[in-house]
């Protein structure tokens, strides 16, 4: 469910405009994750912290995902072909 759910906010993520690294946040499941969102090396980069538990830095980039969520090194390939907030709701 942690991959699904890192899937859909990297893919509604990266597909937003703004490359200015400016806080944001989101609540899904009770859990409220901030983050700030940078253009680096021609890859988006997501980095922030869940209300419950550790940080996360994600780098998207050529249709992967990859990262570190509490301490643990994560890589998916970034879901293609669906509308972003189709996938951020599931």
């Amino acid at each position: 469910m942690t991959k699904t759910f890192f899937a859909a906010a990297a893919t509604a993520l990266s597909l937003a405009s703004p490359a200015v690294a400016s806080e944001r946040s989101f609540t899904r499941d009770g859990i409220v994750y901030s983050y700030t969102t940078t253009e680096q090396d021609g890859a988006r980069v997501l980095e922030g912290r869940a209300s419950q538990g550790g940080k996360f830095r994600l780098v998207v980039r050529n249709g992967w995902v990859k990262g570190d969520v509490a301490g643990n090194r994560v890589s998916f390939r970034a879901p293609k072909g669906v509308d972003p907030l189709q996938v951020a709701q599931r």
